[in-house]
């Protein structure tokens, strides 16, 4: 299409230069006084013009052609572009499992959240201070197998104390401690529980 549009305008040129000769044709004839062929120059003149407007409506038509396909590689271009970005999106939707999925994996999660507060409530509630004392006691020892060490030995205390009276007050205000850290964890627990529902 390219190659025909050249050929147009190189026709154009040509009708171009011989409309140009035929119109000093004719000035020559008319100068010489034969009108007849000044006549005929000026009639093959307006051929030729005739011609050279036909020829431009033709380049304008083939110009529209060229445009429109240019467009519509433009537009396959898109188009294949689109099926690629759709497959991928297809193929991480599969990956993903879909909505579906992802609403199961939510719902499960949420699930396993309740559960773990329904055991905490549970035993939380039906524990006593002393048991919980206990099991604190336990996690401590536990604490000090493992690494070899209390946590509260990090921290510099005074000297044990020498009567069992004493000793007895020391586990007394620890046991206290903890009490109120649990009573903290258990208003904590239950206010996010109020911010989730």
């Amino acid at each position: 299409m390219k190659n025909q549009r050249d050929k147009l305008h190189q026709y154009q040129k040509r009708v171009t230069v011989i409309t140009d000769k035929e119109t000093e044709i004719a000035k020559e004839c008319l100068a010489r006084g034969d009108r007849s062929k000044a006549l005929l120059a000026l009639r093959r003149k307006k051929f030729q013009e005739s011609l050279l407007a036909k020829t431009d409506a033709q380049l304008e038509t083939l110009e529209q052609l060229t445009s429109n396909v240019e467009f519509a590689l433009v537009q396959k271009d898109v188009l294949y572009g689109l099926q690629q970005g759709t497959a991928v999106l297809k193929q991480i939707h599969t990956e993903m499992g879909g909505i579906q999925h992802v609403e199961k994996l939510m719902g499960e999660n949420e699930d396993a959240q309740a559960y773990q507060r329904e055991i905490s409530d549970m035993l939380g509630g039906k524990m006593s201070n002393q048991d919980e004392d206990e099991v604190e006691d336990e996690l401590e020892a536990l604490e000090e197998q493992v690494h070899g060490v209390q946590q509260h030995d990090a921290v510099s205390y005074p000297a044990m104390p020498d009567t069992a009276l004493e000793a007895k007050l020391g586990s007394d205000a620890r046991r206290k401690t903890r009490a109120k850290e649990r009573a903290k964890e258990q208003a904590h627990g239950q206010a996010m529980e109020a911010m989730l529902a």
